[in-house]
């Protein structure tokens, strides 16, 4: 079974080497809707896959982060990477360049690594990400599936690469929260106390 959680966020860009000219020379935003699809083949104690409630925390503070904020590729030039970290609080580096596709990767990537950290505590069964679905704008959006995270030709995705502003992590429910995805520590979802017998 697979289920659905939509996120929503603004964020400024440029896309280096894409053809149109306006996207690979200008900083410019979207309204960005992320579509997380997750599956697992068996429920929970609550009768779900997993808790939409649950992805309110780390996941949403995760995507939160690109909110109001300028991505860029940390390849990027050194000039344009000094004036997004100047002239913007809030702030993420890529080892991608931030296109619909890679932004779809990246959260992919990010949900997965949250979830393989996760301690469910509620009878959650198999959850894995489906896929994950970026967005950039009405008609247009980029989905993402596992085999994308392990092409090496889309680029290699690690924690140690993704870095994001001082204001960004200040924002978290935790400050420490990348820290703690990054050396592995485990997140942990609230106990659930059962009202029925199984």
């Amino acid at each position: 079974m697979i289920i659905r959680k939509l996120f929503k966020f603004e964020n400024a860009h440029i896309v280096r080497n894409c053809t149109s000219d306006r996207c690979k020379r200008s900083i410019h935003g979207h309204s960005y809707k992320v579509e997380i699809l997750l599956q697992a083949n068996r429920l929970d104690h609550g009768q779900m896959v997993y808790d939409f409630g649950l992805l309110k925390g780390v996941i949403k503070d995760f995507i939160d982060s690109f909110d109001h904020a300028i991505t860029f590729w940390n390849k990027d030039s050194a000039e344009y990477i000094a004036a997004c970290k100047k002239f913007s609080a809030r702030w993420i580096a890529l080892p991608v360049s931030p296109s619909a596709e890679q932004f779809s990767r990246v959260f992919f990537f990010l949900v997965a690594e949250v979830l393989k950290q996760t301690q469910t505590q509620n009878g959650e069964g198999d959850v894995t990400v489906h896929s994950v679905i970026v967005h950039e704008t009405d008609t247009g959006y980029a989905q993402c599936f596992l085999e994308d995270i392990e092409n090496e030709q889309m680029g290699i995705l690690t924690l140690q690469e993704i870095e994001f502003s001082e204001q960004v992590k200040a924002e978290w429910s935790r400050a420490d929260l990348y820290d703690r995805l990054k050396s592995g520590q485990s997140f942990i979802n609230p106990v659930v106390e059962l009202q029925v017998q199984l």
